[in-house]
């Protein structure tokens, strides 16, 4: 395995929760700091490695570090634990699946419970739902629970690992997004690692809080004030079953990266994105947005009176489940797009649609 891999197992398997993205971008800081020039954080976490830092016009190149979790919300007497949400988690793949439970002890280890198929009415079958589902650490008492470290707002996550389909897919949990901020890491890597010259600064950024509204890069663009904004995120592979592409679209994984249309997305940064993978022929698809797209690039798109800003989506399966699933050569795609885009743009380009 080499290094970047190496890194990527590292950074998809270590937990970063929203709010709780700290031990992550330690781990994301420790990689990118070598490719950089300049580095810094704001208050919340979010992680920025800066190439040209000196340079008065900024790129933004961005991905979100946080997955989905839980809180502690509840603990019953008889020691049972309940949960709200932590972003988008889904209940209904959460009874049987083992979590860790991150305490100011360290973690402890957990399952959620699910009453045996013995016990279950046919007639009437209980699904999970937010009001149902529930935490066993092997306490018998409410008063077990709080001694071994656990109190409400502890934050839950799902014990799971990245491994391999086919040799050919990532699979596993939080690929939504650190898988971003890998391919954001690997491009700087590059950079370094081809002596590329870019005439204007690159502000590599790792934001928080994505999950819970686009907080983070709220933040991080006020701070860096870009003048263009090219984010990775995740977007569905519909080819697998009980998806339905009329409503979701049609995108698969592994005929490239999905580049979407829609108000927030610049259409003229659009185009110099397609200019640039149809030079590099860079397979990739077509997505629209009906009103915002959802991620970062809102934030990004909307903020210090409107920047120039695109969205470069990878698509995966089973989106926020532990087993989110990425195709190897779409990985690539995605990072050679970006970078090939840093190469190509120029910073003279004129984005104003009206003159």
């Amino acid at each position: 395995m080499n290094t970047n891999e190496k890194f990527l197992y590292q950074y998809l398997n270590n937990a970063s929760p929203t709010g709780f993205e700290a031990s992550g971008q330690q781990i994301w800081l420790d990689y990118v700091r070598p490719f950089v020039d300049d580095y810094f954080t704001d208050a919340y976490g979010t992680a920025v490695g800066v190439i040209n830092p000196d340079a008065k016009f900024k790129v933004v190149i961005e991905a979100h570090a946080d997955e989905i979790s839980w809180f502690v919300n509840y603990i019953t007497p008889e020691g049972y634990i309940y949960v709200t949400r932590n972003g988008g988690s889904d209940h209904m793949i959460a009874p049987s699946m083992r979590v860790n439970i991150h305490t100011d002890k360290g973690i402890v280890p957990g399952v959620f419970g699910w009453p045996a198929i013995h016990v279950r009415d046919k007639a009437k079958e209980e699904t999970p739902k937010m009001e149902n589902i529930f935490i066993d650490v092997g306490a018998r008492t409410k008063d077990e629970v709080l001694e071994m470290g656990i109190h409400v707002g502890c934050v839950v996550t799902f014990k799971d690992e990245l491994t391999q389909l086919n040799n050919k897919y990532y699979s596993g949990r939080a690929l939504d997004n650190r898988i971003g901020g890998y391919m954001i890491a690997e491009v700087a890597r590059k950079i370094k690692q081809d002596k590329v010259s870019l005439p204007f600064g690159l502000y590599i950024v790792n934001a928080v809080q994505e999950e819970i509204g686009l907080r983070g890069a709220e933040m991080i663009a006020a701070n860096i004030k870009p003048n263009v904004a090219i984010i990775t995120d995740v977007c569905h592979d519909t080819t697998a079953p009980m998806y339905n592409k009329i409503t979701s679209g049609d995108y698969t994984a592994g005929n490239g990266p999905v580049l979407t249309c829609g108000a927030a997305v610049h259409k003229k940064l659009l185009d110099l994105v397609i200019a640039s993978a149809t030079s590099r022929d860079i397979p990739f698809q077509r997505s629209a947005s009906s009103r915002s797209t959802g991620t970062d690039t809102d934030a990004f798109a909307y903020s210090n009176g409107g920047v120039p800003s695109a969205l470069i989506s990878l698509p995966i399966k089973y989106m926020h489940t532990t087993v989110e699933t990425a195709n190897k050569k779409d990985i690539e795609n995605v990072i050679g797009l970006i970078g090939g885009f840093l190469e190509d743009f120029d910073p003279d380009f004129d984005f104003r649609y009206v003159k």
